[in-house]
């Protein structure tokens, strides 16, 4: 039997961000992201170096402007809790009692969903519902959305748009990279059906854009600072390549991240384009979906099937 809801809300989930571009706060996250093992100074100088570049990641505060505009769309309270910083995932479902909110549709805000990558999400609701006791509202996780139709035609109208402002010259001869977060292989191993999702994603984007299969390619970035083989192939690996093949210009198309952060403001804005200039390419980037109508559409979708509500 399909549960009552009495009052419905919404909790978007992601990783969140350092709370200042001190050193020492930036050294605080990473040691949060990497289960309490600090970093090595190194690398610490390496992100307060990046985040400073980019003026720090708006990652929070774009979140919470999703959660705004889905709030409108669904009536539904919405707020926003992530993993590793504050506003916390405890802190969001606090902000939902406070609303009255009974059952809650938590939704990590990555459409492709891996138990293994995303288990954390779920730990941290289990943790915060057990602290707040009889209060805890029910709390129902969304599954993977990497096919939702309007999450497909929203990033599909970003390829579109950025060809579409090319040169008539330069669009012929155009590339598309659709990227996503890379893997140490060994988790790759362990999540086909994740790997999967990723696929799927990238394919019917291609579709929706009208892409050629010769015209676009599926790759990694982003690869972390831990030893061991990371995911292939890297954008970096491809700009020579595209080159060399006739390619004058190359568009960056994330189809994971939906929402400006470090891993699109430095790793693609400033590192994809150095490897792309270096290659003698012409560098494009498609905007982030930020609080886009169409995500927004498809959170809606995805809140009201997690709840069970038409």
């Amino acid at each position: 039997m399909t549960p009552v809801v009495a009052r419905p809300g919404a909790l978007l989930m992601t990783y969140g961000s350092p709370e200042s571009l001190d050193r020492e706060d930036i050294r605080a996250y990473l040691a949060r992201v990497r289960g309490g093992r600090e970093a090595d100074p190194e690398l610490v100088d390496e992100f307060t170096r990046r985040y400073r570049v980019i003026g720090g990641s708006p990652l929070i505060p774009l979140t919470q402007d999703q959660a705004r505009a889905l709030e409108d769309s669904l009536g539904w309270p919405v707020e926003v809790g992530m993993r590793f910083s504050e506003p916390s995932i405890a802190t969001g479902l606090e902000a939902l009692l406070a609303c009255g909110v009974t059952d809650v549709a938590a939704i990590v805000l990555s459409p492709q969903y891996s138990p293994l990558l995303m288990g954390g999400y779920a730990r941290a609701l289990e943790a915060a519902c057990l602290g707040l006791k009889a209060r805890a509202p029910r709390v129902e996780i969304a599954g993977a959305w990497f096919d939702q139709p309007d999450f497909i035609e929203a990033l599909a109208a970003r390829v579109r748009t950025a060809i579409a402002t090319l040169p008539p010259a330069d669009s012929d001869d155009v590339a598309v990279l659709m990227t996503a977060h890379s893997l140490p292989r060994r988790v790759a191993d362990e999540e086909p059906a994740y790997l999967d999702q990723l696929a799927a994603t990238a394919d019917a984007v291609a579709a929706a854009a009208s892409l050629g299969s010769d015209r676009w390619t599926f790759c990694w970035q982003s690869a972390g600072h831990e030893p061991g083989e990371w995911m292939k192939p890297d954008f970096a690996d491809l700009m020579p390549e595209l080159a060399a093949a006739g390619r004058r210009t190359v568009i960056v198309a994330p189809v994971q991240f939906l929402a400006d952060h470090l891993e699109i403001l430095y790793d693609v804005e400033i590192g994809a384009r150095e490897q792309a200039e270096r290659s003698g390419l012409k560098f494009r980037r498609i905007d982030a979906l930020n609080a886009d109508p169409g995500l927004i559409s498809a959170l809606k979708r995805v809140a009201e099937a997690t709840l069970s509500i038409a």
